[in-house]
């Protein structure tokens, strides 16, 4: 069993009304008559998006780098998290002087619809009844965040956008926003994601669900309601799902087969292995963040998302005549979206006459290496995106 402190219950995950109210946001409401239309075929209204900048806006409003958040990220890219107070979650590659530049770029991150973190999702009140949305909540796609993020843009003032990033969901979003909106994309950097989630993947994100799910405290996605909390199923599906962003040869270097603070197995089921204990911190470290019913929603979202499919089966379609400048980036030892699934983007965009470039980067740190110090995706990044503003005449500053 997973071993996680109970706190506040009605404080699920330990966000504490994050999903309404959020710390150090800024927050973007869209009132009656200002609808997101979903895929589902819902419109949902009024709802709201929190969001971060950093740096500032140009005067030709021409410098603006949309960042998109994976599936556990949020909006606190380049900035202490106000729940956790860790530092943000790219702060590697966002920031002065770093690869996504805030003394050139004005950076823009959003929370995506369906997440916990001020954005509306099933943790957010439900204006009609007062109580928390749950699973009355409509399911989302890529789609419904992308169309979403360029409400705000719009709502901001920004009608281009001189690069869009992303990693994992990130890059789902970033190809999204390229196929949805080309003529509001200069270049776009999708790194270690893929057009579609595998079979592997959905099952995956299916035995997350059920842990969740499984979980007496889940209550049918009532628990806001009643008082409780399905923590221990979150932080399980948690453990999980950080497997599969690391790399077998990662987990051996770094814990083998190491006890933890033992020399000798307890002939227990304690965490005996160091790669034990650090699971179980991953699990209870994220239930402190995290809504058990946004985790559903947003792999959901990842599940369906399927480029292809909305172009009859013809991936290429989906960048026809792109102007956008592509660089596509994966990792060796990435086996949740592994160098396969980058050269078929690589692919389609050659074959929609798509200006792209191409980078396989050789590293055992497995789906995280985008997320962890790797100089070479600093260099790429940072190249890529000097290249691109040269090409756009790129002026910086007030």
């Amino acid at each position: 069993m997973v071993e996680v402190k109970l706190g506040n219950p009605r404080d699920a995950a330990g966000v504490s009304r994050e999903a309404d109210s959020p710390r150090s946001s800024l927050i973007a409401h869209f009132g009656a008559g200002q609808p997101l239309r979903l895929d589902a075929g819902i419109e949902l209204e009024p709802f709201q998006i929190a969001y971060k900048t950093y740096g500032t806006l140009n005067a030709e409003r021409s410098n603006a780098v949309l960042i998109c958040h994976a599936l556990t990220g949020d909006h606190h890219v380049a900035s202490v998290h106000p729940v956790t107070g860790k530092s943000g979650w790219w702060e590697t590659m966002v920031g002065p002087g770093k690869p996504i530049d805030t003394e050139r770029y004005f950076v823009i991150c959003p929370n995506v619809v369906g997440a916990c973190m001020g954005t509306t999702g099933p943790a957010s009140f439900n204006p009609k009844t007062g109580k928390p949305w749950g699973l009355d909540f409509p399911v989302i796609t890529v789609r419904d965040m992308v169309r979403a993020q360029a409400m705000l843009l719009d709502h901001l003032g920004i009608a281009t956008l001189f690069s869009v990033a992303g990693g994992s969901m990130g890059g789902m979003q970033v190809l999204q926003w390229a196929a949805s909106y080309p003529e509001r994309v200069f270049s776009a950097l999708p790194i270690a994601c893929s057009t579609r989630h595998s079979a592997q993947n959905i099952a995956f994100h299916e035995v997350g669900r059920q842990a969740v799910m499984a979980d007496p405290e889940w209550r049918q996605g009532r628990y806001l309601l009643e008082g409780a909390n399905p923590r221990r199923g979150l932080a399980v599906a948690r453990m999980g799902a950080h497997i599969t962003y690391l790399s077998d040869a990662a987990l051996h270097r770094k814990f083998g087969r190491k006890f933890q603070d033992r020399e000798n197995p307890t002939f227990s089921f304690d965490a005996d292995f160091e790669v034990e204990s650090y699971l179980r911190h991953q699990g209870i470290s994220f239930v402190e963040r995290f809504d058990a019913n946004s985790y559903l929603y947003l792999t959901r979202a990842m599940d369906y998302f399927d480029l292809a499919a909305d172009c009859g089966g013809v991936l290429a379609s989906a960048f026809k005549d792109a102007k956008t400048r592509f660089c596509v980036v994966s990792f060796t030892s990435d086996w949740l979206f592994p160098t396969s699934d980058s050269r078929a983007i690589v692919h389609a965009l050659n074959a929609a006459g798509a200006r792209v470039s191409f980078a396989e980067i050789v590293t055992d740190k497995g789906h995280d290496a985008f997320l962890l110090d790797e100089p070479e995706l600093f260099a790429i990044v940072r190249g890529f995106l000097d290249g691109a503003g040269k090409a756009r005449g790129l002026k910086v500053g007030g």
